[in-house]
């Protein structure tokens, strides 16, 4: 099976958008190469970016709180593990504790690093970080792979309270999913709504079917359509037989 998530909200959008970056930063610094190296730091850059234009660090810690409320009414349920129960109240609760613990600005300590903002000004130029634009930062990639991973880890770090943080509420909302199956006539469906409230689709097919799902929804309707890939550059065309696919609705 291949699974497609749609959030529904933008701050849903934004918390995917930002898994996907500690996703491919921790990847990339976790390598030895100097190439690799580049790329976890211009994804340092992007996380700073994309965690600083809302109010994540707030909406964090009101969905934790909130959730944490949540879990507690549980209590004494003969149907609820209170060992798993106590583990994922102990995560919330020290989640919250290292959010609360970071001050000022998101990445602000990154901003205030000059050597660091002019590697980031000239990375936004096609070419810009050669070693005659940034001989000092040239100098940096040449250095033993463990200190550019120390670096990168100190620069990183401060940045996880974060991670921490959408990792727990995406994964409730993911263990939120109530699954039904469906068949999309003609490569279309839709279902109305009825004005039922969804931050996140998961739609899951047969990875062996040629048909990618695109989707637009809103608090009355869900529209899905089924197009053939294609890296051509050609207009997507929709399939032209019955797809069967699974739709997940989840929502915190």
């Amino acid at each position: 099976m291949i699974s497609y998530e749609f959030p529904i909200n933008e701050r849903i959008r934004t918390l995917l958008r930002l898994e996907d970056l500690y996703v491919r930063t921790e990847e990339f610094a976790s390598r030895e190469q100097p190439t690799d190296h580049h790329m976890a730091l211009l994804g340092i850059f992007e996380i700073m970016e994309v965690a600083s234009r809302a109010d994540l660090k707030s909406d964090l810690l009101q969905e934790l709180e909130r959730q944490r409320q949540t879990l507690l009414a549980l209590r004494n349920n003969p149907h609820i593990s209170e060992d798993a129960l106590d583990r994922v109240l102990l995560d919330i609760e020290s989640t919250h504790a290292r959010l609360l613990n970071m001050t000022g600005k998101l990445g602000q300590y990154l901003r205030e690093n000059e050597w660091l903002m002019a590697i980031k000004q000239r990375s936004s130029i096609p070419g810009g970080v050669c070693e005659f634009d940034l001989p000092s930062y040239h100098y940096w990639r040449t250095q033993a792979a463990e200190r550019r991973k120390n670096d990168l880890a100190r620069w990183l770090n401060p940045l996880m309270p974060i991670k921490q943080g959408l990792d727990i509420v995406l994964k409730l909302l993911r263990d939120s999913a109530k699954s039904s199956h469906f068949v999309a006539k003609s490569g279309s469906f839709q279902q109305m709504s009825g004005g039922k409230t969804v931050q996140l689709l998961k739609v899951s097919l047969n990875n062996d079917l040629p048909a990618i799902p695109e989707l637009s929804a809103n608090r009355y309707a869900i529209n899905i359509r089924f197009v053939v890939p294609s890296t051509s550059g050609e207009r997507a065309k929709v399939i032209d037989s019955d797809v069967s696919f699974t739709l997940a609705y989840c929502n915190l």
